[in-house]
C-alpha cells in the first residue's frame, strides 16, 4: 500500500514487473527440490540431513544460473538502466528465498510450522519497517528493491540459525549418487512450477512490453490484493500437505475425508470473499492506494473472482502431489499456461489490463475443472451443488446487505457482513464446529 503510494503508478509497475519476471526465473533456483523434500521428509524423518546437506550445494549451482538467464534475457530485452538494476536486485532476493524454501521444506515435513511462520513474519516485517525508512529518506525505486535483497538476507540468516539449534547441522552428509534420482524426481515438481508461474506472472511481463508501465502498475495494483488473499490456500496447503503424504501411504480413508472437508470450507471462505470485494472494490481501491490508481477497480473486480478458485486449486494441487501424481498436476499446469499466454495476446492488445484480467480468470477456471475432474475419478466423488448452493445463497444475503449499507463506514460494514454472511449458514444449518472437531482430530 505505502510502495504504491509513495512510488506512483509508474514507479509501483517497474517494481512489479520485476517482481514478476524474476519470479518466472526463480523457478530454476528450486527446479522442484522444495515439494520433494517435504513429500519424502515428512515419509522418512531420517532423510533431513541427507536432502539438506545435497540440496544446499545443488542450489547454490543453480542459483549461479538462474542469475545469468536473467541477467542475458533482461538486457536483450533493451529495458532501461534502471530496470535493469532494479531486476538485478529483485533477482538477488529471489535466489536467497529459494534458499528460506529450502529450510522450510524441512520444517513443513517436521509439521513445525511455527518456524516458517516467524520467518514469514521477520521477512514481511523488515519489508514493512524498509518501505517507511525508504519513503522517510526519499528513496527510489532502485532503493525500495536493496531493501527486498536485505530482507531476504536476513530471513536467510534466521533459517540457518533455526536449523542449527533445533535439528543440527553437524549431520549433514552430502553423497554424489544421491542427485541424480533426486533431480530426476523432482523434474515433475519444477515442470509443474515453471509453467504454473509462466501462467500466473507472464501477463504482467507483457503488459510491460506491451502497455508500459504505468499499466502495470494499475493491473498489479489490484493482482497485489489477490496475492495477500492466497496466505489462506497457501497456509492450508503447507500444512495439509505432510499430513496427506502420510495418510497415502497409511489411511487412505482418512486422505479423502480431509480432501472432502477441504473442499467444502474452501468454498465456504472464497465465495463471499468474490461476492464481497466485487461490490466494494471502488471503495477498497480509493482506500488503499488513493484515486490514482481508480483504473484498478474494474481490475479488481474481475481478478477477485479467480479467488474461490485458486482456493481450491491450491489444494488439489496439493493433494496431487501428496498421492504421486505431480506428472499430472504439470500437465494441467501447461495447458494452463498455454492458455494464458494465448488469452493475452489476443485480449491485452485491445483491452489492456482489462484483457489480462479476463484472461487469468479463465485459465484458474480450466485448472480447477481439470483438477477436480481427476480427483473425483480418482479420490472420491464431491457434489458440487451439496457444498455450493449453501455458500451461494448466504453471499447472495450478505451482498444484498453490502448493497443497501454501502455508504458506512468500510471497516464496520466488513466486519457486519461477515457475521450476516455466517449467520445466514447457520440458518441453511451448515454444520461448522463438528467439522472443525474432525480435522483437528485427523491430524494429529
Amino acid at each position: 500500500m505505502y510502495t504504491a503510494r509513495y512510488l506512483g503508478a509508474e514507479g509501483f509497475g517497474i517494481l512489479s514487473f520485476s517482481i514478476a519476471f524474476t519470479s518466472i526465473f526463480g523457478v530454476f533456483g528450486d527446479l522442484g527440490l522444495s515439494p520433494l523434500t517435504v513429500r519424502e521428509v515428512a515419509r522418512s524423518k531420517l532423510l533431513s540431513d541427507k536432502y539438506l546437506g545435497n540440496i544446499a550445494i545443488i542450489k547454490i549451482v543453480l542459483a549461479i544460473t538462474t542469475i545469468g538467464l536473467i541477467s542475458i534475457t533482461i538486457n536483450f530485452l533493451g529495458y532501461s538502466h534502471e530496470i535493469v538494476k532494479v531486476v538485478y536486485l529483485i533477482a538477488f532476493y529471489v535466489i536467497l528465498t529459494t534458499f528460506s524454501n529450502m529450510f522450510y521444506a524441512i520444517f513443513q515435513a517436521y509439521e513445525k510450522m511455527e518456524y516458517q511462520s516467524i520467518g514469514q513474519i521477520i521477512s514481511s516485517a523488515l519489508l514493512l519497517f524498509g518501505v517507511f525508512w525508504a519513503i522517510h529518506y526519499g528513496y527510489n525505486v532502485i532503493g525500495f528493491a536493496g531493501i527486498y535483497l536485505i530482507a531476504g538476507m536476513i530471513t536467510l540468516v534466521y533459517n540457518l540459525l533455526i536449523y542449527y539449534w533445533k535439528f543440527s547441522l553437524s549431520k549433514l552428509t552430502i553423497d554424489w549418487h544421491f542427485w541424480k534420482p533426486t533431480i530426476k524426481a523432482a523434474l515433475p515438481f519444477f515442470f509443474s512450477a515453471i509453467v504454473d508461474i509462466i501462467a500466473f506472472k507472464i501477463d504482467i511481463v507483457m503488459l510491460s512490453m506491451m502497455k508500459g508501465d504505468v499499466v502495470v502498475g494499475w493491473y498489479s495494483a489490484a493482482y497485489r490484493l489477490i496475492e495477500v488473499l492466497i496466505f489462506i490456500p497457501a497456509t492450508i496447503a503447507s500444512v495439509v500437505y505432510p499430513v496427506l503424504s502420510n495418510f497415502y501411504i497409511s489411511e487412505q480413508q482418512s486422505l479423502k475425508l480431509i480432501y472432502e472437508k477441504l473442499f467444502k470450507y474452501l468454498v465456504i471462505s472464497g465465495i463471499p470473499i468474490a461476492v464481497g470485494t466485487t461490490i466494494l472494490a471502488h471503495k477498497i481501491i480509493l482506500l488503499i492506494y488513493k484515486s490514482d490508481f481508480s483504473n484498478s477497480v474494474i481490475a479488481l473486480q474481475i481478478l477477485i473472482w479467480t479467488i474461490p478458485i485458486i482456493f481450491l486449486n491450491y489444494v488439489f494441487g496439493t493433494i496431487l502431489a501428496s498421492i504421486n501424481q505431480q506428472v499430472l498436476a504439470l500437465k494441467i499446469n501447461f495447458l494452463s499456461m498455454v492458455l494464458n499466454v494465448t488469452i493475452n495476446m489476443l485480449l491485452i492488445p485491445r483491452y489492456s489490463f482489462i484483457g489480462a484480467s479476463i484472461a487469468t480468470v479463465i485459465t484458474c477456471l480450466m485448472a480447477v475443472i481439470l483438477f477436480f475432474s481427476f480427483l473425483s475419478r480418482n479420490i472420491t466423488r464431491i457434489s458440487i451443488q451439496k457444498y455450493i448452493y449453501k455458500p451461494v445463497l448466504a453471499s447472495i444475503v450478505m451482498g444484498l446487505f453490502i448493497f443497501f449499507l454501502i455508504d458506512i463506514n468500510l471497516l464496520l460494514l466488513i466486519i457486519l457482513s461477515i457475521i450476516v454472511y455466517f449467520v445466514a449458514l447457520l440458518f441453511l444449518k451448515t454444520s461448522l464446529i463438528e467439522d472443525l472437531s474432525l480435522l483437528e482430530t485427523l491430524s494429529k
